[in-house]
């Protein structure tokens, strides 16, 4: 007995029941995000009476992972977004039994043509969805679904949620769902069956009202009336008796033989098959009672032509062959490739033929004693120029991609005044272009997406770029049109031949970085002109031999950059680059002239005044009474757009100390010295307070003052100028007094030159094609424009504008983003599919040939509102105009569908005569229809609240599918 009340020797065993099991903390966890998403409790708000818009309305959707063990489920919530709810206005009321119970029997929002299966099978606008995880297997067997109902129902109970809640059993594909709904008293089940072949008992009104009225205890009488709406859908697919939306190719032409090329430098459009695949007719009769409509296996009312309501939808090909798109897309995927142009046409295609006989010629030619200046590298490449050109003609028609006819087809469009003589047509060539320009570039389109002006060569290149890469070779087709443009190239920079199709002016930042180095280009041939002009004219030659100074050269100033031109009679042209002590003279277009003037110092020495234009506003120099004189100077020297990058990056490394800070200055102030020196020359006797008065008039602070009753204009210089270590001063101390014409040139054209031609030899085509692509999406963009014009389809039109903005927020940056840009050519693709649709659609309606303008154009709004919309109502329905074109092109397709079968044919139209089945033969028997049933009956019992009942019937030949939601009383049962 002691052992037994020993305290020590007794043990307790405790089995703790409150521990919580997985599947009470998987309810636990469904209540959780329910109180997070705010769905606990009673709805309290004021339903929309319109019909809710479900197709074109904003659904939000908010997801969250939950899981059940080792099973992971999404549970998602969806909710139509009502203008309403943002009224503050509106009158809050308490519903007398959930939402989704009212929508049940809501009739405006039938058949929507577009939203989630669950919406219209059941016209709820909101309700919560529990599906497998992606890679968590299907729920199948019946105790794991009845788990899963169980839970949400104990979810809904303790949560006080009113909002439907489904739970997806079965296989996805299948779109099976099990649910309900609770509310205070009340209750409803979500059920659903799934065939693959419809009954044949089923397979009609009579048999779905059966189904309807066992399955909801319809025992009551009198009976309540049951409302039906029935909705057939026909498709059609057959488009043989429609042309093809594209004209044949002309093979006459020498780039003839494609679809859709018409001529060089015009990009192809349009589709290449047919891009609506199916035209979907819905024929509708709502809101019918069930004794006004008799359909059964023997007898049907349904007449289609005298349908209430039809409705039109198309379905479009995903993937059409469109030539734009497929053109734009090939020349991007150049962006891919890593091989050189040498690469690609075999090592040597240039330099192996340098050694052929011609070129021993050509040195022959350079060792003649009429060559007035030694032979340098550019001499020789000049002299077998066309040793070369001659060697690579007889070579394309064995190995090269394009075919001779093709490529001279192609230079001749790139280079029009090649045929020309050049020596007459160099400066009337860049004029006229210029001229036109001016009308084809009215807008700015050029410059928002920083590509190049129409019919610049540089657009011109890009076309045909990617003509010949799309259907003349590809990849070598490409390398070898970019090495004959290249050797063209070069051929005018040697032989002083302007290119043709480019601005006269500086590099413009403004355009893509392959325009910018083309005009730098043009810039050095037009100084290189300027420079060999000048030494070639007897005067001038002469002049400078006996550098006679009573007889000055002219100067003037142009407005876009100064001519420059050799000055030294002892060196060669070609040697000038090489030179550290070089001199030029600047050309002037004004015509003005200066005599030199001579100022004696004050150590007796008389100074001789050089490089002047015209005095400065009647200024005098603040030292004495001369006049202050506007002197010839350089112009900086032009850059591209990657020069200036490069010059930022280096003096950014120079980083912030001072020996960093003052070679910047330097660097910076090269432009500053030159016009020093040219002042100092064209004033002698003028200090820095003079350069200044000119050169930045607002640091000098100027000041009159009367001296012995004389005015007289004194001033000084702005207090940044007066700081310690000025650049300006130290500049104006170093200066010297060296006329424009005899300082070394800050731009030397023939180094930019070789430079500009260096950086196209070595582009590789996918370079290339990354310089050609703000080009291509211009010309893109314009073919659109004028497709849509001719066309008029509003929704292209604002997709255009919007690709524009798009396209120049990316086409702006240096480096611009590839993959963003990828996505704005599959947006201009996307408007050439739309354009292809339209002119399809076009056809097979059959605009041309409508009665009045009125209806042509009633015919091309509702084409509009079928790409824009998911789903038109078809005006008159089946009696309308339009219903009578849709009505021709599904008899059409008919009777070529039944040619073969005539005596079958003649067997049902005798039926027809004899039994009348009330059937209209003219339409194909329907892919799809479907039959909404509803109704208001107390359930479970007689004396139970009266509530919504739902049937939605699905009958197509590959699927039977019953949709009930059927309410019960839980109060009064």
């Amino acid at each position: 007995m002691a052992a037994v009340t020993d305290p020590e020797s007794e043990v307790f065993e405790i089995t703790d029941f409150t521990t919580a099991s997985e599947w009470e903390r998987f309810v636990s966890r469904v209540e959780e995000v329910l109180n997070e998403w705010k769905l606990t409790g009673n709805s309290t708000r004021k339903l929309s009476k319109e019909k809710a818009d479900f197709s074109n309305g904003t659904w939000e959707e908010k997801s969250q992972e939950i899981n059940f063990v080792d099973f992971t489920f999404s549970m998602t919530h969806y909710a139509l977004v009502q203008d309403n709810e943002n009224d503050t206005n509106t009158e809050l009321e308490e519903a007398p039994f959930p939402f989704a119970m009212q929508d049940l029997l809501c009739t405006k929002n039938d058949f929507p043509p577009r939203a989630h299966c669950l919406v219209r099978w059941y016209g709820i606008r909101e309700f919560v969805v529990i599906s497998p995880g992606s890679n968590v297997e299907a729920i199948i067997s019946e105790s794991k679904c009845n788990l899963l109902l169980s839970s949400i129902s104990v979810s809904l109970v303790n949560s006080g949620c009113q909002v439907p809640m489904f739970v997806q059993i079965q296989q996805k594909w299948r779109r099976l769902y099990s649910g309900e709904c609770q509310g205070h008293g009340v209750h409803t089940e979500f059920e659903m069956v799934h065939l693959r072949k419809v009954p044949s008992q089923y397979n009609h009104l009579s048999g779905l009202l059966d189904i309807f009225k066992t399955k909801t205890g319809y025992t009551i009488y009198p009976l309540p009336p049951i409302n039906v709406a029935i909705r057939f859908t026909y498709i059609l697919q057959d488009w043989q008796q429609h042309s093809w939306p594209l004209q044949p190719p002309d093979f006459d032409n020498l780039l003839g033989g494609e679809v859709g090329v018409e001529e060089i430098g015009r990009l192809p459009f349009g589709a290449c098959e047919e891009t609506i695949s199916e035209l979907h007719l819905s024929i509708t009769w709502p809101e019918l009672t069930e004794g006004t409509v008799l359909d059964n296996d023997v007898y049907s009312d349904l007449d289609p032509l005298h349908a209430p309501h039809w409705a039109l939808r198309i379905k479009t090909v995903e993937h059409p062959q469109c030539l734009l798109g497929d053109l734009l897309t090939d020349l991007f995927k150049l962006r891919g490739r890593k091989e050189t142009t040498e690469e690609i046409l075999g090592r040597g295609s240039a330099e192996e033929e340098g050694k052929d006989g011609n070129i021993s010629s050509a040195l022959s030619r350079l060792t003649e004693p009429t060559a007035p200046v030694l032979i340098s590298k550019l001499s020789v490449s000049s002299m077998v120029h066309n040793a070369r050109r001659h060697i690579q003609r007889h070579r394309l028609n064995d190995e090269s991609p394009l075919g001779i006819e093709e490529l001279n087809c192609i230079l001749q469009y790139l280079f029009p005044d090649a045929g020309m003589d050049k020596t007459e047509n160099q400066s009337a060539q860049p004029n006229s272009y210029g001229k036109s320009q001016k009308d084809q570039n009215t807008d700015d389109l050029f410059i928002q997406l920083k590509s190049a002006p129409v019919e610049s060569l540089t657009h011109r290149l890009a076309l045909c770029m990617c003509l010949v890469n799309f259907y003349h070779g590809g990849l070598r087709a490409v390398a070898y049109l970019w090495q004959e443009f290249v050797l063209e190239l070069r051929y005018r920079w040697e032989n002083n031949y302007q290119i043709c199709g480019v601005q006269e002016e500086l590099p413009d930042l403004r355009c893509c970085l392959l325009h910018q180095k083309l005009q730098m280009l043009n810039c050095c041939i037009k100084r290189k002109q300027a420079r060999d002009n000048i030494c070639n004219t007897p005067e001038r030659s002469s002049e400078t031999a006996s550098q006679n100074i009573h007889q000055p050269t002219q100067f003037t100033a142009t407005a876009s950059s100064s001519q420059i031109t050799a000055g030294s009679p002892g060196k060669s042209l070609d040697s000038w680059s090489d030179s550290e002590e070089e001199f030029f003279e600047c050309l002037s277009d004004q015509g003005d002239t200066e005599t030199p003037s001579m100022r004696r110092e004050k150590d007796g020495s008389k100074t001789r005044a050089e490089g002047r234009m015209h005095p400065c506003n009647g200024m005098t120099l603040l030292n004495s009474s001369e006049l202050l004189f506007i002197p010839v100077t350089q112009e900086p020297a032009p850059m591209t757009e990657d020069l200036l990058e490069e010059q930022s990056e280096i003096l950014a490394k120079l980083g912030t100390s001072a020996e960093g800070a003052q070679l910047r200055a330097r660097m910076q102030s090269a432009c500053l010295l030159s016009d020093m020196e040219s002042f100092k020359a064209a004033n002698p006797g003028s200090v820095l307070e003079d350069f200044v008065r000119w050169y930045s008039p607002r640091d000098f602070l100027e000041e009159i003052v009367n001296e012995t009753s004389q005015t007289v204009l004194k001033g000084q210089l702005s207090p940044r100028m007066k700081v310690p270590g000025n650049i300006w001063v130290e500049t104006w101390e170093n200066a010297k007094a060296v006329p424009a014409h005899r300082q070394r040139r800050l731009f030397d054209d023939t180094r930019e030159a070789e430079k500009v031609l260096h950086f196209l030899e070595v582009q590789k085509p996918a370079d290339l094609s990354c310089h050609l692509l703000p080009c291509i999406i211009h010309a893109a963009i314009l073919k659109l424009k004028e497709e849509e014009a001719f066309e008029n389809i509003p929704s292209v039109k604002n997709n255009i504008q919007k690709a524009t903005v798009q396209a120049s927020k990316l086409l702006q940056q240096f480096n611009p983003d590839y993959s963003n840009l990828e996505d704005c050519i599959d947006f201009l693709i996307a408007m050439e599919m739309v354009i292809a649709q339209y002119r399809s659609l076009k056809t097979k309606f059959a605009i041309a040939e409508a009665e009045n303008e009125e209806q042509r154009e009633n015919l091309r709004q509702f084409l509009n509102s079928l790409l824009e919309e998911p789903e038109v109502v078809v005006s008159g329905a089946g009696q309308g105009k339009i219903g009578g074109i849709i009505y021709r092109l599904f008899v059409n397709v008919q009777e070529s569908a039944n040619l073969d079968k005539e005596p079958v044919l003649k067997k049902n139209e005798e039926r027809k005569l004899t039994e009348g089945d009330g059937k209209n033969h003219d339409f194909p028997s329907p892919a799809g229809r479907e039959i909404l049933l509803r109704t208001c009956i107390p359930r479970p019992a007689p004396y139970s609240k009266s509530l919504p009942q739902r049937l939605f019937c699905v009958l197509t030949r590959d699927e039977f599918r019953l949709v009930g939601a059927f309410s019960s009383d839980t109060s009064f049962f």
